[in-house]
């Protein structure tokens, strides 16, 4: 939150830029993600976070159908994953993942390996605690013998009730283990849930769970287009802040269970209940909240994208290499800036500005 309130301001020092034409002069304050840990929370700095893993992701697509799947966790488990998060994350993306190998590899539905990667989100729109996670799969995989491609059938992946059914089995076996090893705790109005959690669990294994595939996208580049507006999310934008009176954040959000046409809604709450809904969606440190599997795991992923890629007789540059990801980077942190005064001229740094160490403040400057 620290990071977040200081970003792009003084604290974190910048630097002057002037035009090398009109003279024209300004200051840029360095953004939270250039002197601390890399925050992933902040709205305004996943642009370059975002840009450099597409142009990874770039040299890893096939020609071929990709599919959308979700999978959710019921309601009544909300809580409890929240004041619980590193437990319960890991085993939203093992047991999703072990859901989707195991049915894709199951002759009696597509009998290959797949690829396919998971980003985690655990928001909706109006900011209250609701963990699920993305796959973003091939249709298709190699058969067993690593000797053939193996597609999908044209439209349709894998059959969501038998993913929902599997995915409920695993994850409340995985809960269930946490819970008698003693690894989760119960806090506040859980405290009392604790004697009787097998019981809740018992309760959620007869109970149909969420989880859908979306149409298959039109292309590879169709799925760049998502990608690049959807892996480094936060809970909100700035762009659906709409303003902060007296107190009160307004936002504006979609309102999914809406049955007509018009789904934008605005919500207005109290500053302090904002921020909270906002941290509740904090990361564990360290946590990885994208992960690769299947074809597309790191240990073998070059090997097999070029296997793939010969078996589906296309003949093309793999993954980019060490120096053109460092070149991407470098021009991505240092664009040619022309002036906004005379948009003629270049903007050229001329001074450093030093950041300054909490709890010191910068002088005020108004």
């Amino acid at each position: 939150m620290r990071a977040i309130e200081i970003c792009r301001t003084a604290a974190l020092g910048g630097h002057v830029e002037r035009c090398g034409h009109c003279q024209y002069k300004r200051i840029s304050y360095n953004s939270c993600n250039c002197l601390t840990s890399r925050n992933r929370h902040c709205p305004k700095c996943q642009n370059l976070a975002r840009s450099k893993w597409l142009e990874r992701r770039k040299g890893e697509l096939l020609p071929v159908e990709y599919f959308h799947v979700v999978f959710t966790i019921p309601e009544q488990l909300n809580a409890i994953a929240l004041q619980n998060k590193a437990i319960v994350y890991k085993a939203l993306f093992q047991t999703s993942a072990e859901t989707l190998q195991t049915i894709a590899g199951d002759p009696r539905h597509l009998g290959a390996e797949i690829g396919f990667f998971s980003v985690l989100h655990t928001w909706g729109q109006n900011l209250l605690h609701h963990p699920h996670i993305h796959c973003v799969a091939t249709g298709g995989g190699l058969r067993p013998d690593g000797k053939t491609w193996l597609s999908c059938r044209p439209g349709f992946f894998l059959s969501v009730r038998v993913l929902s059914r599997l995915f409920r089995r695993l994850f409340l076996a995985a809960l269930r283990q946490a819970w008698t090893n003693k690894q989760l705790e119960f806090h506040g109005n859980l405290s009392g849930q604790q004697g009787c959690f097998g019981k809740l669990v018992d309760q959620l294994g007869q109970i149909e769970w969420v989880v859908y595939a979306k149409p298959p996208f039109g292309g590879p580049q169709q799925v760049l287009a998502y990608l690049s507006r959807y892996t480094h999310r936060v809970a909100i934008s700035n762009q659906r802040l709409l303003k902060l009176e007296n107190g009160q954040v307004t936002f504006q959000y979609k309102d999914y269970r809406s049955s007509g046409r018009e789904k934008l809604r605005t919500m207005t709450l109290a500053a302090g209940e904002f921020i909270r809904r906002f941290l509740m969606h904090s990361i564990p440190p360290g946590f990885q909240r994208i992960r690769h599997y299947g074809l597309l795991a790191s240990r073998n992923k070059k090997q097999t994208l070029a296997l793939c890629r010969k078996l589906l007789k296309i003949d093309c540059d793999l993954l980019p290499t060490p120096a053109q990801i460092e070149k991407y980077t470098c021009d991505l942190l240092a664009p040619v800036i022309l002036c906004p005064s005379c948009g003629a001229g270049q903007m050229l740094r001329m001074e450093t500005i030093p950041p300054y160490r909490w709890p010191d403040r910068p002088p005020d400057s108004s």
